[in-house]
């Protein structure tokens, strides 16, 4: 599904019952693991929960537990039209692999329109310029994704180990007037593995290439010595997208 929706408005905070303590529930899901804290997303918010994936290096771990679930849950893909090959044929392998319900959110702007009005905005060196590129084409065609969908709830993959903002995470809390559920808040890079391995999942092609995550083609790159895991993103310039940061339509990114 590409998205072609009107802009979003600024949302009230989800519908909830009114004994539904953050604080609390946070507490009790950092008791729980993935399974349970996926279960947890599915019975509370029930149509309104969703998964969200880059078919990165790591994606596998919480699609194949969204695959094991009662009920398909769906799952949104944002393709920014400037990923890896190998991150194209990786998302059809697991798509078919694990039958996923799968939804993808795309850019208004192709990335040929994008380029002739805005130039090549990851080249540029300056932040301003990235922040723009990643809420043009990461930020705002998710949240248009899940605005049409109705989402109260979304979980995505995240770990605490990946960056100083995750490391602060709590397993569930609002993000851009949604709840955003972190089932693998805590996970390691050898649980990942492990899991992978247990389940015969198969890796991203650019594993093997020395990635240890990957995004756009342009802002990704093998882990050097040097640099590592999403130090190696954004041509250094940051390392979160927008996606899992406050405000509204990437504002805060």
């Amino acid at each position: 599904m590409t998205s072609t929706l009107a802009p979003l408005e600024r949302r009230g905070e989800p519908d909830l019952d009114p004994a539904f303590d953050p604080e609390l529930i946070a507490q009790a899901l950092a008791q729980g693991d993935a399974a349970s804290r996926l279960r947890w997303g599915l019975e509370t918010f029930g149509d309104g929960f969703v998964l969200t994936t880059s078919f990165g290096i790591q994606s596998a771990v919480l699609l194949h537990q969204i695959s094991r679930l009662d009920r398909p849950v769906p799952v949104i893909w944002v393709d920014t039209g400037y990923l890896p090959p190998e991150t194209y044929r990786y998302a059809e392998t697991l798509t078919a692999l694990l039958d996923l319900r799968l939804i993808v959110a795309q850019a208004e702007l192709s990335p040929a329109r994008m380029e002739a009005l805005h130039g090549q905005l990851w080249s540029t060196g300056k932040l301003e310029d990235m922040e723009h590129y990643l809420r043009l084409r990461k930020v705002e065609p998710l949240d248009r994704a899940m605005e049409a969908l109705g989402v109260r709830c979304w979980a995505s993959g995240v770990r605490g180990g990946q960056t100083d903002h995750r490391q602060a995470m709590d397993p569930v809390a609002l993000v851009r007037q949604r709840w955003s559920l972190r089932p693998l808040l805590d996970w390691t890079p050898k649980d990942v593995f492990y899991y992978m391995q247990e389940h015969n999942l198969p890796q991203h092609p650019l594993f093997e290439q020395g990635y240890s995550t990957v995004g756009d083609w342009h802002s990704s790159g093998p882990d050097d010595g040097t640099n590592a895991g999403r130090a190696t993103r954004f041509g250094g310039l940051k390392q979160e997208c927008g996606i899992h940061l406050p405000g509204v339509m990437g504002e805060g990114i």
